[in-house]
């Protein structure tokens, strides 16, 4: 038997994924046909955004004999929130989760932490650090050769109704453009929005508050009276950061009379869900969906225990924020509803919100976009609620048209971000289901691009002329006179 107590390291690892994909046949070859608009060649597909999700919907088309480019605005290794802008210590999410590997264990967290560090120190890891799966998905891009093309912002996505999809991208050299064939939004968690402040904050200096979400830094912290909002995951984040780097006293202000402590959405993870949710009645999606949103999510236990460890930490729940004024000594007065408490700085840890005013890039598509508040009859106290304005998308991903027409090509942009989530459920960013969500869109995408060149696809079957038989396998026999007609 191998033994596993020692690290194969990463070059025998990546010997075995070579391997594998052979034993596989993938990738397959490409097939797609190349499209032109004058001089300039069609990309298959686009990819906006080379995170997690980005690279693995990108490997699967891979796969598939699709060619698609990555465009992401980060340096490169720094796509997604890992190492720039998330403050937990590791992950939320169990280590056992293959993630992205799309259903090859030589490419899951496992095979690449266990490769370097041995089984024993995989059976004693409890949670992935947070840095850790930044390294593993630098990783990912590498052993998978996927094309990213990195400090490159997407100024604008217009559809054009010719077949393709008009890119603008800001890039280090000056503005470029791109024409693509289908284009897939993969976002991340504010993917057709941003991070969501209550109106009071807007009031205020923007040196006395950050959102959870900013890239918290030690020195907006130190020796100040700081104030986090929330009781969710990153609101826990954010006050442990705070206290690590010297926070003089941190108050976490939790509207809840009490904090969550079971995760309903982990209850019903299971294959059912992940291949099953997407094919619900819209009255079945809207119902599961609210009823997650209605009993949140708890913070992680570890998240918790590491704000619970400072004797200058408070959880005041039951303090819903109503007011706050910066006043002439600079101090943040807050007028909760149980409490008049004074602060130095705050932390708003309130969350995302499906906002296209503040994504300019879409601007060209975005006005015809058919929401969930348009698709289905909701009750008249959620028409204006976030999930009410979620995108109503197609069975490729693809946002729809409020009007039949009004939008030509607007279904060659797919949405592969948080927003699908009430359509399509978690499988478009969360690790637990990110493969599954790869594998359909990719599939889809490949299927569609093939339906688009039937023509020529069938041509090229007409004019296939390869032989599997050369003629000379054997002499045509005779037949005896009596078994002749006659």
């Amino acid at each position: 038997m191998p033994d596993t107590h020692t690290p194969i390291g990463l070059s025998a690892l990546e010997a075995r994924l070579r391997e594998d994909l052979e034993w596989l046949g993938l990738p397959a070859q490409p097939w797609v046909k190349t499209h032109r608009h004058g001089d300039t060649e069609l990309l298959d597909v686009a990819i906006v955004g080379a995170g997690m999700a980005g690279m693995a919907a990108a490997a699967e088309l891979r796969h598939l004999g699709v060619r698609s480019v990555l465009f992401d605005q980060s340096e490169p290794g720094f796509e997604g929130p890992w190492a720039t802008t998330a403050r937990m210590e590791t992950l939320r999410s169990p280590k056992q989760l293959a993630g992205p590997a799309l259903g090859l264990p030589a490419l899951t967290f496992r095979a690449w932490f266990q490769a370097q560090f041995g089984l024993p120190a995989w059976q004693a890891l409890d949670k992935i650090p947070r840095l850790q799966w930044a390294d593993y998905l630098r990783w990912y891009r590498q052993v998978m050769g996927l094309d990213v093309r990195n400090r490159q912002r997407i100024a604008s996505v217009q559809p054009t109704g010719e077949g393709f999809v008009r890119l603008r991208v800001e890039t280090p050299d000056g503005q470029q453009e791109h024409l693509a064939r289908h284009v897939v939004l993969a976002t991340g968690r504010d993917g057709m929005g941003g991070p969501w402040v209550p109106d009071l904050a807007l009031h205020l200096p923007r040196q006395y508050w950050a959102h959870s979400a900013d890239g918290l830094q030690d020195a907006w912290f130190t020796g100040k009276r700081v104030a986090v909002i929330g009781g969710g995951a990153s609101a826990m984040d954010a006050a442990g950061t705070a206290l690590e780097a010297g926070a003089a006293s941190v108050d976490m202000l939790v509207r809840r009379r009490e904090l969550p402590r079971i995760n309903k959405g982990k209850g019903a993870g299971s294959p059912g869900m992940t291949h099953g949710y997407w094919r619900l009645p819209d009255a079945w999606k809207w119902q599961i969906r609210e009823y997650l949103n209605q009993q949140q999510t708890p913070p992680p236990r570890g998240s918790t225990l590491r704000v619970a460890r400072h004797a200058n930490a408070r959880l005041l729940l039951g303090n819903a924020l109503e007011a706050v004024h910066l006043d002439e000594q600079g101090q943040l007065q807050v007028r909760t509803s149980q409490a008049n408490l004074v602060y130095d700085f705050i932390v708003f840890a309130t969350g995302f919100r499906t906002d296209f005013d503040q994504r300019p890039e879409f601007a060209p598509f975005a006005p015809y976009i058919r929401r969930w508040s348009e698709r289905f009859p909701l009750p008249a106290d959620k028409l204006d609620s976030e999930a009410a304005q979620l995108p109503d998308l197609g069975p490729l991903f693809e946002f729809l048209p409020r009007e039949p027409g009004a939008c030509p090509g607007l279904e060659r942009i797919h949405c592969f971000n948080y927003p699908a989530a009430l359509t399509y459920g978690g499988v478009s960013g969360d690790i637990p289901a990110i493969s599954d969500g790869a594998k359909r869109i990719a599939q889809g995408l490949a299927g569609q691009l093939f339906n688009e060149d039937i023509e020529r696809h069938f041509a090229d079957m007409q004019r296939y002329d390869e032989p599997e038989l050369l003629g000379d396998e054997w002499q045509p026999g005779e037949l005896r006179d009596t078994e002749r007609r006659t």
